[in-house]
């Protein structure tokens, strides 16, 4: 192969070439995008139980921040909402570590459309896997929400 100046290239140096741009792309692609959460720990999961629905979006469970969040949002048609999230969310590793909320921020007991974002401290070690259960009162079981880091 010849270059533009008419000068025979050898393979090592159409090689390195090749390298040294890859090298380029890849230190100039933002770590903020190559630290992006698997698809598996963003994805919105929900259950439905008795007439009310609860769907958990992971909001910043990659995050190194002092809090994972999760987004939860409760209807119904027919029940009173009166869970207290605080005492019925627990999270879960994959090691056996639970974990209580810190906070919840959004609507307060009661009605029949809840939503808000409940906040945890971060799991140290980082966990493989994580669930996140609420009993709801006057459900059997609690609802489990499962995702793989």
């Amino acid at each position: 192969m010849l270059d533009t100046r008419g000068y025979k290239l050898s393979r090592r140096s159409l090689l390195a070439g090749g390298a040294a741009c890859a090298g380029l792309v890849l230190a100039t692609v933002s770590w903020g995008v190559m630290a992006q959460a698997s698809p598996e720990a963003v994805t919105t999961q929900s259950t439905s139980d008795q007439g009310v629905t609860v769907r958990v979006t992971p909001k910043s469970v990659e995050s190194p921040d002092s809090r994972w969040e999760f987004g939860v949002t409760l209807d119904t048609h027919s029940a009173d909402l009166s869970d207290d999230l605080t005492l019925s969310a627990t999270l879960v590793t994959d090691d056996g570590r639970t974990f209580r909320p810190v906070s919840w921020r959004g609507a307060p007991p009661g009605g029949h459309h809840r939503e808000g974002v409940l906040a945890f401290d971060v799991p140290a070690p980082r966990p493989g896997v994580i669930e996140l259960r609420i009993a709801r009162p006057g459900e059997a079981a609690p609802r489990i929400f499962r995702w793989q880091l």
